[in-house]
């Protein structure tokens, strides 16, 4: 099986490669700089072919990705800066990279009859309520741009497919790039005392037990909408950090705050993250471990 997966100099594509390389597939990586730019941590995906591609040039994508012909395309290249897809000069590059290039990718995954995965998220729910979202769940209604133009990625892809894959996340965290688990332990370093919010709930996603999952996923033909995180339960911002800290070793003092009190945010958060995952085990697929033990083997890394 060859698979072209975009965006492996972020968290999740990283992952993805070394998953395949385990594995014995053919992986083919793809990101916009000339040479692989992600952590150079001697791991399979710095030796796997890698190819560089700006995904909003469609005729490049168009080019590279049948010369590759793969079996199956796993898109995880996203604009995922939250807060600045709301500046006015970035809402068109923002749809250009979420719903243009998603378009693009699947009309080649089309016209080659590959499968493909679509990463998405939580955002293109409102983030209103308790109850956990179910995968089919339509009721859509995204609070910021870069929700919006997720689900019209996602459907982008459901109106052009039908071997698709379209698995939502949350709360990602991997070994590279930035995410909440580092920023925190950052902050620990110059701060007694830290704020967290405790009104945005629900569950951390480790990439590296979320790549295990997609290549699970790839190798079968149980196509549709998925969501996907860690097991352990639902837990705000604030529980997060408390957990970090307590895992790490730290004494910081962890304050919990609602998101009123914490301002700041330019883009609309939602409140309810909680996603049900239990689709995945119906369709046979082996849920994630605990967001426990994840941050345990997660620390460990990174300490390496």
């Amino acid at each position: 099986m060859k698979v072209f997966v975009t965006g492996v100099a972020g968290q999740l594509g990283h992952d993805v490669m070394n998953e395949l390389s385990k594995r014995g597939y053919e992986g083919v990586g793809t990101d916009l700089a000339s040479e692989y730019s992600g952590i150079q941590d001697n791991s399979p995906v710095t030796k796997m072919p890698y190819v560089s591609l700006d995904i909003t040039d469609a005729l490049a994508v168009q080019a590279t990705i049948k010369e590759v012909n793969p079996d199956v395309i796993i898109h995880c290249a996203a604009w995922t800066a939250v807060d600045m897809a709301e500046d006015d000069d970035k809402v068109d590059e923002v749809r250009k990279i979420n719903v243009a290039s998603t378009r693009e990718i699947a009309n080649v995954a089309k016209e080659l009859d590959a499968k493909m995965v679509y990463i998405s998220t939580d955002y293109v729910f409102d983030g209103q309520g308790e109850k956990p979202w179910k995968p089919d769940c339509k009721d859509y209604k995204p609070l910021n741009v870069y929700g919006q133009t997720k689900l019209e990625g996602e459907l982008a892809v459901v109106n052009t497919l039908d071997k698709y894959f379209i698995v939502r996340i949350t709360w990602v965290f991997g070994l590279n790039g930035k995410n909440f688990i580092k920023t925190m332990l950052n902050v620990a370093k110059t701060h007694d005392t830290v704020k967290v919010v405790n009104d945005q709930i629900g569950t951390p996603t480790y990439t590296y037990d979320l790549a295990r999952l997609l290549v699970d996923m790839v190798e079968t033909d149980k196509y549709g909408y998925y969501h996907a995180t860690n097991e352990g339960g639902y837990i705000s911002w604030y529980d997060f950090t408390k957990e970090i800290y307590r895992q790490a070793g730290l004494d910081t003092k962890v304050l919990p705050v609602t998101t009123a009190e914490y301002g700041l945010s330019k883009a609309a958060r939602p409140f309810n993250s909680r996603l049900d995952k239990s689709k995945l085990v119906e369709n046979g697929f082996t849920p994630l471990p605990t967001w426990q033990d994840a941050l345990s083997r997660y620390l460990k890394e990174i300490k390496e």
